[in-house]
């Protein structure tokens, strides 16, 4: 069974960081793009920052840049996205998606965001809140 289940998400002041962990089963890493997405109850989502297997390259949305960094662990599965210097405006649920797909992150995520297209499996997600 294909499964993403994201873990990591909590209370943090303004300024303080989080890493979020999205283990996947059911598929190896290393033929998917993993993307983590923000989406607040009735609002859009929002793409937040990708990682291409295929190519190892990673993209972030401009609002995220130079504070959070993705990366993985193909040994254990899982996917991070370390959170630094966080504001109350990233208080949200983030989810991971993955799709199967040897393009590169940059593309991925632009496209995604801008169609609506959902990818081949989604979290739950993990609720982060940022207090001032």
């Amino acid at each position: 069974e294909v499964q993403l289940v994201e873990s990591g998400g909590g209370l943090v002041q303004v300024g303080g960081s989080l890493t979020l962990s999205c283990a996947a089963s059911g598929f190896t890493l290393n033929e998917y793009v993993i993307g983590w997405f923000r989406q607040a109850p009735g609002k859009e989502r929002e793409g937040v920052a990708c990682i291409s297997h295929s190519d190892n390259s990673t993209y972030y949305a401009d609002s995220v840049k130079g504070r959070f960094t993705i990366s993985s662990d193909n040994a254990k599965n899982t996917v991070y996205l370390r959170m630094n210097s966080l504001k109350t405006q990233n208080t949200d649920v983030y989810y991971c998606v993955a799709e199967a797909t040897s393009v590169g992150a940059a593309f991925w995520l632009i496209v995604v965001t801008a169609t609506g297209h959902r990818g081949d499996y989604w979290g739950k997600g993990t609720l982060v809140t940022v207090s001032s």
